[in-house]
């Protein structure tokens, strides 16, 4: 099917710099064209990064607990407080994942868990001081906005204090996770006892005041209608336009199996792409795009760089929250680099901050396999 001519005109629009407002971003994403959107966000990324090479990161998802006071019907990996499947990750063990990671070329460690109901503050600041005392090299990418504004409610903390001290102690920059949809409609039908949007965005914007960097995300395919993903976009270019702060959007579809939400039918590739491909048109305050090759697999993730990605992502040498929920797509670091070469790019290493890894220092092949099996544990 191909574009009308108002929605022709709204991809020009944009790729020529031009902001689209709530309903032209709308109007797009109910476009059925997915290949004339995939262009217009693919000069739209040219046009950012005329760079001939696309980007990946090493790092390794630490999930240090799965207890969790906030009931999300979309979460496989929660386990409530009292649970006999219910774990704390011993300090040792999770040091001796990062050192693994190190070990394989990575720099980074993405370390989230649940709202545990017990930990204060003092906790998390003494898992920063281990993590950096044996590891000063190592960016700790950690706790999500959820888990920033749980720590103000269990230690009685304003959150300036709560994030100054987190980044004192170590925390080099925040993730993404825990948006969801950025509209309290769809949080207050899915989940319980979790921070609503306007608080997710407020952990942001006092980090970004602080100097700090974070990355956005948004899962979608579940209770949202589109014109709440359009809100969700326009929550995210606002702060952006306020702060500055964030590095990258990361979107990816809902993994309904083994959750509460099980009986909605999963949003495939289509629905990927095209919604990767309006965020990158409408997101002209944000650097960079990642490919979720976790949830889409190795062909959907690649192709997502010829529709608004610049990134590939993570070789994501432990992932345990999507495995929990039943999507497992592991590849090596040769299969990332390959699928950035097959897209005609020179692929290069990174950090979280999106700055290149000297060529001397890139690892060039390694195996995740070769680690222990990945536990089941979210």
């Amino acid at each position: 099917m191909i574009l009308a001519d108002s929605e022709a005109h709204l991809i020009e629009k944009t790729v020529a710099g031009e902001r689209l407002l709530p309903e032209e971003g709308l109007r797009l994403l109910g476009a059925h064209d997915l290949a004339a959107l995939g262009r217009g966000a693919d000069e739209v990324t040219r046009r950012l990064h005329p760079e001939n090479y696309r980007t990946y990161n090493i790092d390794r998802n630490i999930n240090y607990t799965n207890i969790c006071t906030a009931v999300c019907d979309f979460c496989a990996f929660y386990r409530k407080p009292g649970s006999p499947e219910g774990y704390v990750l011993p300090r040792e063990e999770l040091l001796q994942k990062i050192e693994e990671t190190v070990e394989l070329g990575g720099d980074q460690i993405l370390m989230q868990g649940g709202l545990h109901p017990e930990f204060k503050l003092e906790w998390y600041e003494q898992l920063l001081h281990d993590i950096k005392t044996r590891f000063p090299q190592v960016n700790v990418h950690g706790f999500s906005p959820p888990e920033i504004h749980h720590f103000t409610k269990v230690s009685k903390l304003p959150l300036r204090m709560v994030l100054e001290r987190l980044r004192d102690a170590g925390l080099g920059s925040l993730p993404g996770g825990g948006a969801e949809i950025l509209v309290d409609r769809v949080r207050k039908a899915m989940t319980r006892g979790k921070v609503m949007t306007d608080d997710w965005l407020n952990v942001n914007r006092v980090w970004h005041e602080l100097g700090g960097r974070s990355t956005a995300t948004m899962m979608f395919g579940h209770l949202e209608t589109p014109e709440e993903r359009i809100e969700h976009l326009q929550r995210l270019r606002e702060l952006q336009d306020e702060t500055g702060g964030f590095t990258a959007f990361i979107c990816w579809t809902f993994q309904p199996d083994h959750t509460e939400m099980s009986e909605i039918p999963p949003a495939g590739a289509y629905e990927y792409l095209k919604t990767n491909a309006v965020a990158r048109l409408y997101l002209d305050n944000f650097p960079n795009i990642q490919s979720s090759w976790v949830t889409q697999g190795l062909k959907v993730g690649q192709l997502a760089l010829y529709y608004g990605a610049n990134d590939m992502g993570s070789l994501m040498i432990e992932e345990n929250v999507v495995a929990e929920a039943g999507t497992v797509h592991y590849l090596t670091l040769d299969q990332i680099r390959g699928a950035i070469s097959e897209m005609g790019y020179q692929p290069r290493q990174r950090n979280v901050f999106y700055e290149l890894i000297d060529e001397a220092q890139e690892v060039s092949s390694t195996q995740p396999a070769s680690l222990s099996p990945l536990p089941i544990i979210s």
